[in-house]
């Protein structure tokens, strides 16, 4: 698509696609597609991260959508499942998180969902890109027929009661002792205000945000911090979230990482015990391969999904499947969600600890194979057609068979080609990743 990665619009700002001028065009675009399913106005939730470029991209996009004739509420930084649970509880058409997730400040972009709290389909996203192209004055609405604006400060709140609710009302973590990392993004007034409303100690990092330190040296893209932490505090584990908090990375007593798809294996075990997991989980080409060994051993079916969370989102609903994610950390829990939500998810994982279990034991289910990933900035754009690098993927496919799987693909959200092997033959694996990673240079 001309706009739409695999998670919605992303890129530098004041660049092409991310200023004030094409924001006024997605607002317009997008309201225009809504407005056109009813006669009566409709409403949009916007919400965002703590990215300075936030300040000029709302407002276009505020004055696109009520152009449009939509309503909108702006509810500020908050996560964006927050957005994705009011968007559905608060009956509004749509709802629109404006960050760049895990990037760095100088990047931004949109997330744009459905009136069921659901990623908005490819489909409807090609709809929207078309209006997007078509001349502003046809979209314009009566000057009679404008939206209003409306500023909610409850919107936090709101949601923290919503997740309260769906976990359970009684859960109580006066027991542990945790460190959180707010990566200075959209979880720093969520993420301490839920964990001490449960009577956990925590101890915060990255909750200082200041426009420019968005997942600058902290959040689940760098955990090292983390790690020392819990270290040093002598913490239960370590939490850490992203920019706008819809992945989570953690880390046990010990300060060993805890990756998405370690977490996602301790929750169906879970799940499964309860006999609340539904018929499987859905996992990403770029799941473990010791993950799935795992479900296959424990006779739990497990599906991979094209990568991005939206699409992990459409094989659950496919197969009716109630729990799926990533190995970065997103991770949707169907029976409370309809998105990756890193609270939600930390406080699912760490409600079956609270002083019963160390986390190193909790989290420890089964052994990962080897993997190395790289990511490659290119210079050609459409390297991978290249009839040469086809033919040394695969024959570096065909030379690891039965050893281990390697998988190459161009990144939805970054200029970045990812390379990604595994195999328990190490040496073979690097050997094998080297040549394909110095072709694409």
């Amino acid at each position: 698509m001309k706009y739409f990665g695999t998670d919605g619009i992303r890129g530098r700002v004041n660049s092409k696609h991310i200023n004030g001028d094409m924001f006024f065009k997605f607002g317009l675009a997008a309201g225009k597609y809504f407005t056109n399913l009813k006669k009566k106005k409709q409403t949009a939730i916007i919400a965002k991260d703590t990215r300075l470029s936030g300040y000029t991209l709302e407002p276009a996009l505020v004055s696109g959508l009520t152009s449009a004739g939509m309503h909108v509420f702006t509810m500020g930084p908050m996560p964006t499942n927050a957005l994705a649970m009011l968007t559905k509880s608060m009956n509004a058409n749509l709802g629109i998180m404006i960050t760049a997730s895990h990037n760095q400040f100088y990047d931004n972009g949109l997330k744009l969902f459905g009136p069921d709290g659901l990623k908005l389909s490819n489909k409807i996203e090609n709809k929207i890109e078309k209006l997007i192209d078509e001349d502003i004055k046809k979209h314009l609405t009566a000057n009679t027929l404008l939206g209003r604006v409306k500023r909610l400060e409850s919107g936090t709140d709101n949601y923290i009661r919503i997740i309260k609710k769906r976990i359970n009302k009684k859960v109580n973590l006066k027991n542990l002792k945790i460190v959180i990392d707010c990566a200075n993004g959209a979880s720093y007034k969520a993420a301490p205000q839920l964990f001490r409303s449960l009577k956990a100690k925590i101890i915060l990092i990255g909750d200082k945000p200041n426009g420019f330190n968005i997942n600058k040296n902290c959040g689940s893209t760098y955990p090292q911090i983390l790690q020392k932490k819990v270290k040093q505090y002598k913490a239960d584990l370590g939490i850490s979230f992203d920019g706008d908090a819809d992945r989570i990375i953690m880390c046990d007593e010990k300060g060993t990482i805890i990756d998405g798809d370690q977490i996602i294996a301790a929750i169906a075990m879970q799940w499964k015990k309860k006999k609340i997991l539904k018929g499987g989980v859905v996992g990403t080409l770029m799941s473990n391969y010791g993950l799935e060994k795992f479900f296959k051993q424990k006779k739990i079916k497990f599906i991979r999904a094209n990568v991005g969370d939206k699409y992990v989102k459409e094989l659950m609903q496919k197969y009716k499947f109630n729990l799926g994610g990533e190995q970065s950390g997103h991770i949707i829990l169907g029976k409370y969600a309809t998105t990756g939500d890193g609270l939600l998810v930390a406080l699912e994982a760490v409600k079956a600890l609270n002083g019963k279990m160390k986390a190193s034991t909790f989290f420890n289910v089964f052994k990962k194979t080897p993997q190395i990933l790289e990511n490659v900035k290119c210079k050609k754009e459409n390297i991978l057609n290249d009839p040469k690098i086809k033919k040394l993927i695969r024959l570096s496919k065909e030379k690891i068979k039965g050893q281990g799987r390697i998988l190459v693909r161009k990144s939805g959200t970054e200029p970045l080609i990812r390379v990604m092997g595994e195999s328990d033959n190490i040496n073979l694996l690097k050997i094998v990743l080297k040549k394909i990673t110095q072709k694409l240079l």
